[in-house]
């Protein structure tokens, strides 16, 4: 470990640190644009100079090496001197546009320009005039204001995995941008917003509509998916204007997928803000407690048997816990929260959540993905993944579709032969997985949500036990989710025989009365025959067109909630606006409705609704661990069927009610979807 002297200070740090690193340890703050600890250096932009003893030249810190005996000044009168000149020739060519920038106030090159900006220039030339380029929807490029800092051509080709950027020209004819006109197809785009420096790269839906200073800023976590990324939610008034992420090193470091980021102008529109109840074929709006007494007036005296309930992929665990008591306190049992048919039951915790973590797949070496489409279900896994891959020493092959997840990962075959060839040992991927270290395997709802995905559960169980992913201190076995609630729905035992088919089943033949559904947007309603439909939801969606009363809930950003991602991380979502109009938080709804039917629950607060799912189960004691459950058996063996895993995300824009109800996915789907068939992430 080399020792250095910094600014008279005298340090030891660890070999292969940076002299910025390491004058970062002792709380110097080094200005630079280019540099970024995620990404690779870069040394262009020279903000970052410092003096060096003997050394006959400024030095770049973020580019030099730490060695034994330097003696770094990082705040001489010279030192000075040379960043007001990179300065100085930074601001050459850059327009006079913080009045109309949307980067004002959150500018980098603003914050630097106050300590070393001149107050005159003495370049009398006309400024450098770049012609706008055009980058999706998404993103609104002026590239007059880019400084060639290359941020966001290494972000694409090294963390997105999709070398879309690049620089042509030398000098001042360097222009950075696409190297053909088009949109970018990264769904981690966005996150180039955050890295440029400057206003060159910002937010086209959130263009010219505030200013950092009048926004409210609240910390929470995405539902989007089933990752949990932690993400701030910005607010003016009672609207959502953008939301960004949060540093969780654990879940999503610093990145969100464009989903996350830009799906929340949905949250304004389609929205149920008032109770409807259905009269001669329309739904008319009406009051709480009218819309109690048409319920109640269904409700009293039904037979338990013929009553159920399903709950939707955006519901809290809150929700659930207490719709789920109320169903129980009607008598019946027929309430569950698969609605897309995976055959994961919550008898084995370790059978159903992402065991590794995903902070834990940097310590594998091998992977084998059964049936996922990672980079559209989970773009921050995909990352993860990537990173992974590029340190070096990890294989990866999937079972599936043929697809581009932005690191090398072999096409095995597309169905259950090529599972069944490495269950054997026969398959020459069987002999990566048995002299890896630390395998692990990611088993997706394209194989579970089939006829056989209980089959193919016991399957991969089976060869997470050959393989020797499951040791004293590491679990290689992995579901990924793909719906934000149906961790802490398996969780709080939101399951019932033959699950949400069977209901639908049911009532489609007569034999269920009345049918609660909390969010679920995701199944055939035509199927639901005569059965008297409440529907609970945030957004006029699938649910709501059916429904014979609407009871308008909160969205994710409008309540304090728990959610379960799919590493089985218990966390919670904070109120960043109050719902819209007469809508609720939703389970003082259901409690309010329990109150009326006269099965009245027995908790008023939210804490102790919490406390009862601390009742259901002890794992929603822990906040933000990853916990995962005893190894033991899951899945029943059976019989295979021998066709093609295919991913149940066919459009990674629109997968829930606030997406699809989102003006700017509409945009991504529009410009972006692959011959109205598939999204980004397939090569065929």
């Amino acid at each position: 470990m080399p020792k250095l002297t910094i600014d008279g200070i005298e340090i030891e740090v660890d070999n292969g640190l940076t002299v910025l690193q390491a004058c970062e340890q002792i709380g110097i703050e080094i200005p630079r644009f280019c540099y970024h600890e995620r990404l690779t250096v870069a040394g262009n932009c020279r903000m970052c100079l410092v003096e060096m003893e003997r050394a006959p030249k400024p030095v770049a810190s973020c580019a030099m090496p730490v060695g034994e005996g330097m003696v770094i000044t990082t705040n001489s009168p010279a030192v000075k001197k040379m960043r007001q000149g990179v300065m100085e020739l930074l601001l050459i060519n850059h327009p006079l546009d913080c009045p109309i920038c949307d980067q004002g106030g959150e500018c980098d090159l603003q914050d630097q320009a106050v300590g070393y900006g001149m107050d005159r220039s003495r370049f009398m030339e006309n400024k450098r005039s770049v012609k706008n380029k055009t980058f999706g929807p998404l993103i609104k490029a002026m590239m007059t204001r880019c400084i060639h800092c290359t941020r966001c051509v290494r972000f694409s080709s090294e963390i997105a995995g999709v070398p879309e950027m690049g620089t042509t020209g030398r000098g001042e004819h360097m222009e950075v941008g696409t190297y053909i006109k088009k949109a970018l197809t990264s769904e981690l785009s966005g996150n180039m917003i955050d890295l440029c420096p400057v206003g060159a790269l910002t937010s086209n839906p959130y263009a010219f509509d505030t200013r950092p200073w009048e926004l409210k800023k609240t910390e929470s976590v995405d539902v989007m998916d089933a990752v949990g990324s932690a993400i701030r939610v910005d607010t003016k008034g009672g609207e959502v204007m953008r939301i960004l992420p949060r540093l969780n090193e654990d879940v999503n470091e610093e990145w969100v997928s464009d989903k996350t980021r830009f799906a929340c102008d949905g949250l304004k529109s389609q929205r149920l803000d008032s109770p409807y109840v259905r009269r001669n074929g329309k739904l008319i709006k009406t009051s709480w407690n009218d819309a109690f007494a048409a319920i109640s007036e269904k409700i009293k005296g039904i037979d338990g048997s013929r009553f159920a309930s399903i709950t939707g992929d955006l519901a809290c665990a809150e929700s659930m816990t207490a719709l789920k008591d109320l169903t129980a306190s009607i008598g019946s049992t027929k309430i569950d929260c698969r609605q897309d048919g995976t055959k994961l039951d919550n008898r084995n915790r370790a059978g159903y959540v992402f065991n590794t973590t995903i902070s834990g797949i940097e310590n594998s070496d091998a992977c084998l993905i059964i049936g996922a489409n990672i980079r559209r279900e989970a773009p921050i896994v995909n990352a993860r993944l990537r990173k992974r891959y590029l340190t070096g020493g990890f294989e990866a092959g999937m079972i599936g579709e043929k697809v581009d997840l932005t690191f090398s990962c072999e096409n095995l075959g597309s169905g259950t032969d090529t599972l069944c060839e490495i269950a054997d040992g026969k398959h020459k991927f069987a002999k990566v997985l048995k002299k890896a270290k630390k395998p692990m395997l990611i088993l997706g709802q394209g194989a579970l949500t089939r006829p056989d995905g209980s089959a193919v559960l016991a399957m991969a169980r089976a060869i997470a036990e050959k393989y020797g992913m499951i040791t004293d201190d590491w679990n290689g076995f992995n579901v990924l989710h793909t719906a934000a609630a149906r961790v802490g729905g398996l969780d709080l035992g939101i399951t019932c025989e033959g699950g949400v088919a069977s209901i639908v089943d049911e009532c489609s033949a007569g034999k269920i009365d009345v049918i609660y559904l909390l969010g679920a947007d995701e199944i055939d309603t035509n199927k639901l025959g005569k059965a008297f439909v409440i529907y609970q939801g945030h957004h006029g969606d699938a649910g709501a067109h059916r429904a014979d009363v609407i009871l308008p809930g909160a969205a994710y950003t409008e309540k304090n909630a728990t959610y379960v991602n799919t590493e089985g991380r218990v966390q919670k979502t904070q109120l960043a606006v109050f719902p819209v109009g007469e809508a609720r938080e939703d389970w003082t709804i259901i409690r309010a409705l329990s109150d009326v039917l006269g099965h009245k629950l027995p908790y008023d607060t939210l804490l102790e609704v919490r406390s009862r799912m601390v009742e259901i189960n002890a794992v929603f004691k822990s906040d933000d661990q990853a916990t995962g459950g005893v190894w033991g058996k899951f899945g029943t063996k059976g019989e295979l069927e021998s066709s093609a895993f295919v991913s149940p995300i066919l459009n990674f824009h629109m997968t829930d009610p606030i997406s699809r109800s989102s003006e700017t996915m509409a945009q991504c789907t529009e410009a972006l979807f692959d011959e109205g068939k598939r999204n980004i992430g397939t090569n065929g």
